[in-house]
């Protein structure tokens, strides 16, 4: 079972081809505001993250998640079921 470190450390990987703005992250960055993400991006991203961690994210639950933070602390709940 991964840490909660070892998640977010991996999320960034997995956000950085698709941070295309070079933003800087952090547990508060948006991926709507401040990724500037278009909705096929976020799919796209999706479907990376699940793989990476053998998880399905349903579509209510992607529906909540608006920062890395919180997709961190989804990842590590869903992992935990």
């Amino acid at each position: 079972m991964a840490s909660r470190e070892e998640i977010m450390t991996k999320v960034e990987a997995l956000i950085g081809p698709f941070n295309n703005k070079g933003v800087e992250l952090k547990e508060a960055t948006t991926f709507a505001g401040d990724l500037e993400w278009d909705s096929l991006t976020v799919m796209d991203f999706v479907a990376a993250v699940e793989d990476e961690f053998d998880i399905i994210i349903t579509m209510n639950m992607q529906a909540e998640i608006e920062t890395v933070g919180q997709l961190a602390d989804a990842v590590a709940k869903l992992m935990d079921n």
